[in-house]
């Protein structure tokens, strides 16, 4: 038997045996991989995380740099036959002309000059954090005066895929950090609201209806009307993401409270309050994780509302100016009908915050269904 196939009915309680014995981890990992959306999310975030993590590496170039000669050039189509010939990934150089009449510059393909793109390609010079130099980058064409412009080029003829990479970091970073604030202000004040309740719950709740009841466009723009122009970017970053996290910790603390509320005299809690365990003990040990499918489903649908939020402060002026890039920049350059006539490319950052938003809340579904403690 040991060098043959188990019988149907010997598989089967082998397989039973092992879901009984399975760690929780175990158990939440099965259930996730059967949602496909969630699943194709994770895939998805990862990607980007780690492009804007590595985005030095990944843009092939300056995100800052000018090309007066290419300015809203449209975006390289990459080819692999040329005369029905392989040649493998490759780009066609491109022609500038102008248009006598209207004076409109115009970009065509130069079918005789052909671009094979090499990857790992040396090109300009970035320090990685400020850790080390390299001109290492992940695409490029072996042409000073070519380029791969797989997104196209924006009005001053930088790359907007380049200014798209850097942009994926300081909007994700904006987002994760202000969750981070705004995640252990709504656990703790939640938690503390909902496990002893009376003149405590009634003040917590009083603020938490307070910050609501605040118009935020008119916070924004007085917020933003307060920060000195000549501040640093950095410094700016930072007061946004505080101030995304203090308006946005509210929706958290109602979730916990209301849960709270729902278990704090269940069996296991009084049992826990008879053996002498601590408040701080009971919440943390035993009424946390007994909320834990709550607790993902309303982080990871906070994480896309802190990166919208970064996107409209930064889209109307009131967050993130240049020379920071961020998504909300980026859209800036697509706020006239002109240039969304002539260059629909511009509106490529609002196509990454769309997906971006979608995958976190496919991969919020997922992993609340698989946390469930009464899933199947």
């Amino acid at each position: 038997m040991t060098d043959q196939a188990l019988p149907a009915p010997a598989a089967a309680d082998a397989a039973k045996e092992n879901l009984y014995t399975a760690r929780p981890w175990q158990l939440v990992w099965r259930r996730f991989r059967k949602h496909v959306l969630a699943v194709v999310s994770l895939w998805f975030l990862i990607i980007l995380a780690l492009s804007a993590l590595f985005a030095e590496f990944v843009a092939p170039y300056d995100p800052f740099k000018f090309e007066r000669l290419r300015t809203l050039a449209p975006p390289t189509a990459i080819h692999i036959f040329h005369e029905g010939r392989f040649v493998g990934p490759f780009v066609y150089g491109l022609e500038r002309e102008r248009d006598a009449d209207t004076a409109r510059v115009t970009f065509t393909e130069d079918r005789e000059t052909v671009l094979p793109i090499q990857f790992l390609y040396r090109g300009h010079s970035y320090s990685f954090f400020g850790l080390f130099q390299s001109d290492l980058h992940l695409f490029g064409v072996d042409d000073r005066r070519e380029q791969v412009n797989l997104l196209g080029t924006d009005n001053l003829g930088r790359d907007v895929f380049s200014r798209l990479m850097h942009g994926a970091r300081v909007t994700l970073s904006a987002g994760l950090v202000g969750v981070i604030f705004a995640f252990v202000l709504g656990l703790a004040l939640g938690s503390i609201s909902g496990y002893f309740g009376g003149w405590i719950d009634g003040a917590i709740q009083r603020l938490m209806e307070f910050i609501r009841s605040i118009p935020t466009i008119p916070l924004w723009m007085g917020l933003a009307a307060a920060l000195p122009i000549a501040w640093d970017p950095i410094i700016v970053y930072v007061i946004i993401t505080l101030i995304l996290a203090l308006i946005g910790w509210t929706h958290l603390a109602r979730v916990v409270r209301g849960q709270f509320f729902a278990i704090r005299n269940e069996d296991y809690v009084l049992a826990a309050r008879l053996a002498g365990a601590s408040e701080y003990r009971i919440i943390t040990r035993h009424m946390l994780p007994a909320m834990t499918s709550y607790i993902i489903a309303a982080l990871t649908l906070a994480v896309p509302e802190m990166i919208l939020g970064e996107t409209a402060l930064s889209f109307l002026g009131l967050g993130l100016r240049p020379p920071v890039v961020s998504w909300g920049v980026l859209l800036q350059d697509a706020q006239n009908l002109r240039s969304i006539s002539l260059a629909p490319w511009l509106l490529s950052p609002g196509v990454a915050v769309v997906l971006t938003v979608l995958a976190f809340n496919f991969l919020g579904d997922g992993l609340r269904d698989a946390a469930d403690p009464y899933g199947q």
